[in-house]
């Protein structure tokens, strides 16, 4: 028999398990924001070019929503058991479905297009959900420690 009262709220364990950065952004904050994600990825136990590709494709994501989602955008970090998480968010008016499916290499020439395609290619995993009122990317990094 335990002395909690029957009525008592139950504790949640929340899915993300360690909220890292929880941040709103817009292209002022970039620069800060990638360093932050640097800082934070290294301490979670990413090393040199896992590391710099999940940074990489951080800066893709959020560059992204800057110049295609409204000028704006939020970014969330946490760690998973044995997982980085990253989730970045924008206002847009989404991503076209003919765009989501192509997974092919931009040709070299390219000048634009190429921030999809790296995020998918550097990232363990990477899901979008996107429509007429914004795009939300989440991309992981297996953690070894």
């Amino acid at each position: 028999m335990t002395n909690a009262e029957p009525d008592a709220p139950r504790t949640v364990v929340p899915i993300e398990s360690a909220v890292l950065i929880a941040q709103a952004f817009d292209q002022a904050q970039v620069t800060e924001l990638r360093h932050s994600v640097t800082s934070c990825a290294y301490a979670s136990g990413l090393r040199g070019q896992r590391l710099d590709d999940f940074v990489l494709a951080v800066n893709e994501l959020i560059t992204n929503a800057v110049r295609h989602g409204g000028g704006r955008g939020s970014l969330r970090l946490w760690r998973q058991p044995g997982r980085l998480v990253c989730e970045v968010a924008d206002h847009g008016h989404g991503i076209s479905a003919h765009r989501l499916r192509d997974r092919s290499r931009p040709a070299p020439e390219t000048a634009g297009g190429w921030g999809l395609w790296l995020a998918r290619e550097l990232s363990d995993t990477m899901d979008v959900d996107t429509g007429d009122a914004g795009t939300l990317v989440r991309i992981t990094a297996t953690v070894d420690r």
